[in-house]
């Protein structure tokens, strides 16, 4: 399989088993589903073996056969040391482009207001963001690093600790002026709360309710406030005056610092059990401009 067709028929074929779908393998391709489904079975015929069942209905229309699935690590492998065999090419130095994966918070309360000093750094580095909620899959995205939240577990990953965090009670200047003085923890039940829920399907993110179990407060039945599933715009209606935000300590520093928030109870610090960490694959460990931006996001941490 010397010709560049048969690279291309094992890409559409790589893409197609992952997704399940011709449709989603174009998209990501970049070419119509027809022209996918035609390299698919050029592939077939040059092998002389079917490499899908193919549905007739139900959700699932495409899946791979059993000789096909046990090459398919194989063949992503290969993809994915060719991939980077061309980034090394062209990696000579520090330049170039460096995708870069966070979520939305992230890139909004810390990356973004940070990227100037980067750019300073490391003017011939071009950076293409990429932010997503959900974490994002570093071969089909060609995604060279990123930093994600959580217990520095991800497969197929290396994880370098980036930063720790906390996490507090805050609120805007104004709310704290027009509403009753806070005496202690406990007199937050009786005010609105804004819950994250960013990362609720983790059960070692801390919430409202075991942030009052940890302060003493017993007796705190928290299920109703304003509900928001991103980390900035949690902060964004504490800013606003919507009520008291738990805030993740590393989104809410320049909040704090320029004085857009107050801390409540700043005797009171839980340290969260989870973690930003930086990731990237262990065979782009190399790339001059990974580790620039590596060795940037750390010393920018240890500020």
């Amino acid at each position: 399989m010397k010709s560049p067709v048969y690279l291309n028929a094992l890409r559409a074929f790589e893409a197609s088993a992952r997704h399940r779908s011709f449709s989603a393998a174009a998209v990501e391709l970049n070419v119509t589903p027809a022209a996918v489904g035609q390299l698919v079975k050029s592939l077939e015929e040059r092998l002389g073996t079917r490499l899908f069942v193919r549905g007739v209905s139900g959700r699932t229309r495409l899946v791979a056969t059993e000789a096909a699935s046990r090459a398919l690590p194989d063949i992503r492998a290969g993809l994915d040391r060719l991939s980077l065999g061309l980034e090394r090419l062209s990696a000579g130095a520090a330049g170039g482009v460096l995708t870069v994966t966070v979520s939305p918070a992230f890139a909004t309360k810390w990356l973004l207001p940070r990227f100037e000093r980067f750019q300073a750094r490391c003017p011939d580095t071009d950076v293409r963001l990429e932010t997503s909620f959900r974490p994002v899959d570093f071969v089909a995205r060609r995604v060279d690093i990123g930093v994600r939240y959580g217990a520095g577990r991800w497969r197929g990953l290396t994880a370098e600790k980036l930063m720790d965090e906390e996490m507090y009670p805050v609120c805007s200047p104004e709310w704290l002026r027009r509403n009753p003085p806070l005496q202690g923890p406990g007199d937050l039940r009786r005010v609105a709360l804004i819950h994250d829920l960013s990362m609720q399907d983790h059960r070692s993110f801390l919430t409202w309710e075991q942030w009052f179990r940890k302060a003493g407060v017993s007796d705190a039945a928290i299920v109703r406030g304003l509900k928001i599933n991103n980390s900035a715009a949690v902060l964004q209606a504490a800013i606003e005056g919507k009520g008291v935000a738990l805030a993740r300590s590393v989104m809410a520093r320049d909040d704090l610092a320029a004085g857009r928030l107050v801390r409540l109870f700043p005797e009171l610090g839980f340290a969260s059990r989870l973690a930003y960490y930086i990731v990237y694959r262990p065979e782009s460990a190399g790339l001059p401009r990974l580790i620039a931006f590596r060795d940037w996001l750390l010393s920018e941490a240890a500020a």
